[in-house]
C-alpha cells in the first residue's frame, strides 16, 4: 500500500481536516488545526506531504520521526499541529486496514468509557449557573467555565469577587459533587493568580486551568503553596520536550496536551506515558471538531492516567456548525450519564460525511480569536 494524495479542507466553524488517500482505496482522516491559524497549518501540511507521497502508510513511527526531525527546524504550534493531523490520518488508515480501532493497535483499551465535560459561559463568563443547569439536564456531570475576562497584572479585588460569585452560583445550583473546572486561559498573572487560587480553594474544584501562561510555569510553585486544588496546563505545549520541565519540576497536577496540536496520537501517547511516571493525571485538550475528538477517545482508551475528556458539542465557538455536522455515524458521540463510550469501529471510528465536508470547504472560514484591551488601552490576554 502506498500513499497517493494528501488533501486539506478548511471548514466552518474553525476547523481544518486532512485526508490521506492510498492506492488500495483506503483513506484516513485527521484534524490538523491551530485555532486562528488554520490556513497556515494547512500550508504546513502541504509542505510535509511531499515526503509522504509514495510511502507505506503503516510506517507511522518512522514517518513521524522524519517529519519532526527531518526539517532541521522543529516544534511549535504550526509544525506540530500539521504533523498531528497527518499522524491521526495514518493511524486511521492502519486501523481500517486491520479492521480494528486504533486503540487495539496501541495495546488494547483499558477502559470502556470516559467521563466528558461541557463548556459553559462563553469567553466572558456570563449566566454560568443557568448554563450549567442546562448541561446537567443533558446528562453531563462536569463543566468548565472561564474564570474571568480581562485581568490586569495587578487588578481590583472586585475581579476576584466576580469569579467567586460565578463559581458559588454553579456550586449552589448543582450541589457539592458536580465537577467544576475554572479556566483562567492564561489571562491572570502571578500577583492575581495567587489570590484567585487561594480564594477558590473552598469550592472544591475539579481543577484550575492555566492560572498563568505555560511560559510562566515557575510561578505555579508559588500558587500551589496556596491551594489544594489541582492545577492543569498544557494546551499550549506541543511536544514531550515542551512538557519535560513541567513534569520534572512538578509544576502541574493535570496535563492537557492536545492531540491535534502536540504531534498527534503518536506524540500525545508518549507525553501521557511520561506524565504517568510522575503520577500526574491527563485531561486531553479538545475544543475542536469530530475527527480530533475521535482521536482523543482512542488515546483515552489506552492511557491509564486519563480521567476526563474535553469535547466541543454546543461550545460557544460553534455558531455555524457543530460537532456532529460532518459525521455520518453520529451515535459515536452519544453521551450517557456524563460518559462517552470508547469507539469500537475500525480506525478512529468516525465516518466522515465527505459530500457535506466538500460543500462546506467551499465556504471555509477565517476564524480569529478576539483582541482584547484593558481600560488603559494596553493589550489584554484572551
Amino acid at each position: 500500500m502506498k500513499i497517493t494524495q494528501v488533501e486539506t479542507f478548511i471548514v466552518p466553524p474553525r476547523w481544518c481536516f486532512v485526508k490521506i488517500s492510498t492506492d488500495e482505496g483506503l483513506a484516513g482522516w485527521g484534524e490538523p488545526v491551530l485555532e486562528g491559524r488554520a490556513a497556515t497549518v494547512a500550508q504546513a501540511v502541504e509542505e510535509l506531504s511531499d515526503y509522504l507521497i509514495g510511502k507505506d502508510p503503516f510506517l507511522i513511527e518512522d514517518h513521524w520521526t522524519v517529519l519532526y526531525r527531518g526539517g532541521f527546524y522543529r516544534g511549535g504550534g504550526i509544525h506540530m499541529s500539521a504533523l498531528a493531523g497527518l499522524d491521526q490520518a495514518l493511524w486511521d488508515i492502519k486501523g481500517k486496514a486491520f479492521g480494528v480501532p486504533v486503540s487495539q493497535l496501541l495495546g488494547g483499551q483499558l477502559r470502556d468509557k470516559i467521563r466528558v465535560y461541557s463548556w459553559v459561559g462563553g469567553d466572558r463568563p456570563d449566566d454560568v449557573a443557568e448554563a450549567a443547569k442546562t448541561v446537567a439536564k443533558r446528562g453531563f456531570t462536569a463543566i468548565k467555565m472561564n474564570g474571568t475576562a480581562e485581568c490586569q497584572i495587578v487588578d481590583s479585588h472586585s475581579k476576584v469577587d466576580e469569579v467567586l460569585g460565578r463559581v458559588q452560583a454553579v456550586r449552589d445550583a448543582l450541589g457539592p459533587d458536580f465537577g467544576i473546572a475554572v479556566d483562567f486561559h492564561g489571562r491572570a498573572h502571578r500577583p492575581m493568580a495567587r489570590i484567585l487560587a487561594k480564594e477558590l480553594d473552598p469550592y472544591n474544584l475539579m481543577f484550575i486551568e492555566e492560572p498563568v501562561l505555560s511560559e510562566n510555569a515557575e510561578a505555579i510553585r508559588d500558587i500551589r503553596r496556596l491551594t489544594s486544588t489541582p492545577i492543569a496546563l498544557g494546551e499550549r505545549l506541543y511536544s514531550r520536550w515542551d512538557f519535560k520541565q513541567i513534569l520534572a519540576e512538578g509544576y502541574a497536577d493535570i496535563i492537557q496536551p492536545d492531540p491535534s496540536h502536540a504531534g498527534g496520537i503518536t506524540e500525545a501517547r508518549k507525553i501521557a506515558n511520561m506524565a504517568e511516571a510522575y503520577d500526574m493525571a491527563v485531561a486531553f485538550h479538545c475544543p475542536l471538531g469530530p475527527i480530533a475528538l475521535a482521536a482523543n477517545l482512542q488515546l483515552d482508551a489506552v492511557c491509564y492516567n486519563a480521567f476526563i475528556q474535553e469535547q466541543s458539542l454546543g461550545i460557544h465557538y460553534n455558531t455555524s456548525n457543530d460537532l456532529l455536522d460532518y459525521v455520518m455515524n453520529t451515535s459515536i458521540f452519544d453521551y450517557q450519564d456524563g460518559y462517552v463510550t470508547i469507539p469500537q469501529e475500525p480506525g478512529l471510528g468516525i465516518e466522515v460525511n465527505e459530500k457535506y465536508l466538500e460543500e462546506q470547504s467551499r465556504i471555509g472560514h477565517r476564524w480569529r480569536n478576539p483582541v482584547w484591551r484593558h481600560a488603559d488601552g494596553s493589550f489584554a490576554e484572551w
